[in-house]
């Protein structure tokens, strides 16, 4: 049974980066009666190295006692945590890189990891919590749909593609039944399939523990898109996010032929407009996002018949946000002093999409820091399957190598540009890789264009802000905690 639109929230927090929105800022939003969401990307990642520097705060190991299968526990236990910590000058222990068919122990992590990142979310009140994934990172999906879905996930938001089988998957993942994803495989002939699959049971048992069926939110930029999503033969999703191309992260590649600006920026006009007329037609759900953190866009948002707006650059540098702690305080200075910049880099995202890059010197959006990094791919979110001239599978990342990339048949000009997105954005949270030979990996930073304005969330007389500050200046009052669980 749908929920409706009086059910659903006026905000929703951005599902941001890898570990921005982290489950302490999703449970702050959503315990201010908000829908808080946690970013499902590269989370076995963040899991695996925070039990690697010693579970600081016993965070991980008291979401873990909390799943239901505990055998699947210590073995992630076993593999990596370390009491104490690892020393500062040991690599973090590289973890199997995705494949089109994965190791039950990688399936394991993913689970675990989704499933903690929720409950942790969700601990010790009654108010609801979303996760958000790209499509674009399909081989990891099941297995992180179907972990959430243990933690008693509420919402679900996919973007970055086109997410028409996600609907279904969720309601058969709530029978626990098997489940199968068809993969983009490139230089795949037109009789070759290849799929993901996932057997709950057979990671669970014959009795798994009840789940619930979240709601799914597409993330789209087009009425086109969200019309074939609404009236395919697919299940539909249950409403969707329009998200604009002044949102942070990944955005929508332009219609049309491709043009830059004088910095080389994607040139938006008017055939990305979105018709939201043609949006209540649909009649589904919708949230507006994209530079909406504002009570008066609220207002605008719900005039025009939406039922509320998501916000994520607001968020992305509040208190309870992921970041870094020292990187934030330089970008709270910078805010402040008016000198921070944002770029739509159309070259920076090996998938392809542009992707707003923060300008700050010591890390990747910084020019000479991009140039000294040495390219390799070894986190592989975003790398890609692809058939080999024998007939195989193989593996491949525009960011890695141009050698390497040019010997699995690729063409150099790819690479130009391409940022390790995936260690970059770990290095933001804290949690970048300490290379052998010395080399510490950088962080980068994305944002959307309204990064420069936060200082306007900031109480007057500090230096910081809450992600209660953020709500009491879109909301218009101070938002209370709800109910906590007894």
């Amino acid at each position: 049974m749908r929920t409706q639109a009086a059910d659903h929230p006026r905000v929703i927090q951005g599902g941001m980066g890898v570990g921005v929105s982290g489950w302490q800022l999703a449970r702050a939003v959503s315990q201010a009666g908000q829908l808080g969401v946690v970013s499902g990307i590269a989370l076995d990642q963040v899991y695996a190295r925070q039990l690697q520097l010693g579970d600081p705060g016993g965070h991980v190991r008291r979401a873990f006692a909390s799943f239901p299968r505990q055998h699947v526990v210590e073995r992630a236990l076993a593999r990596y945590f370390v009491e104490g910590g690892k020393p500062a000058d040991r690599p973090f222990v590289a973890l199997p890189m995705r494949a089109v068919q994965m190791a039950p122990e990688v399936l394991e992590l993913l689970i675990l990891a989704n499933f903690a990142e929720v409950f942790l979310a969700k601990e010790g009140h009654s108010g609801q919590v979303g996760i958000n994934y790209l499509y674009k990172i399909q081989m990891p999906l099941l297995a992180s749909l179907y972990g959430a879905m243990l933690g008693g996930v509420d919402y679900v938001l996919v973007g970055a593609g086109s997410p028409a089988p996600v609907p279904e998957i969720l309601t058969r993942l709530a029978r626990h039944d098997d489940v199968t994803l068809d993969l983009h495989v490139f230089y795949a002939s037109a009789d070759q399939r290849f799929s993901s699959e996932l057997s709950p049971r057979a990671l669970m048992g014959n009795d798994p523990p009840p789940v619930k069926r979240p709601q799914m939110l597409a993330i789209v930029s087009s009425v086109d898109l969200a019309t074939a999503l609404a009236s395919g033969p697919a299940e539909p999703p249950d409403g969707f996010v329009i998200e604009g191309p002044t949102a942070g992260g990944h955005n929508a590649p332009p219609r049309g032929p491709r043009s830059l600006d004088a910095q080389g920026q994607p040139i938006y006009g008017p055939r990305d407009e979105v018709d939201l007329e043609a949006f209540r037609r649909l009649g589904r759900p919708f949230w507006l996002a994209g530079s909406y953190g504002s009570a008066a866009q609220l207002k605008r948002a719900l005039e025009i018949g939406a039922v509320g707006i998501q916000v994520g650059t607001a968020f992305a540098l509040c208190r309870e946000s992921g970041l870094d702690p020292q990187l934030k305080a330089r970008l709270l200075e910078e805010v402040r002093s008016g000198g921070l910049c944002v770029f739509t880099d159309p070259r920076a995202s090996p998938s392809g999409f542009p992707f707003k890059v923060v300008q700050l010197a010591g890390t990747l959006g910084d020019s000479a820091v991009f140039a000294a990094r040495p390219k390799m791919c070894d986190v592989g979110e975003l790398r890609m399957p692809y058939v080999t001239p024998q007939g195989g599978l193989g593996y491949s990342c525009p960011a890695e190598s141009e050698k390497v990339y040019q010997l699995k048949g690729g063409r150099p000009q790819n690479t130009e540009g391409r940022m390790c997105l995936c260690n970059g954005l770990l290095a933001t949270i804290g949690l970048g890789q300490h290379r052998s030979s010395g080399y510490d990996e950088p962080p980068l930073v994305t944002g959307g264009d309204a990064l420069s304005d936060v200082a306007r969330f900031m109480p007057q007389g500090e230096t910081t802000y809450s992600a209660a500050d953020v709500l009491e200046s879109i909301l218009g009052v101070r938002p209370e905690t709800v109910d906590a669980h007894e």
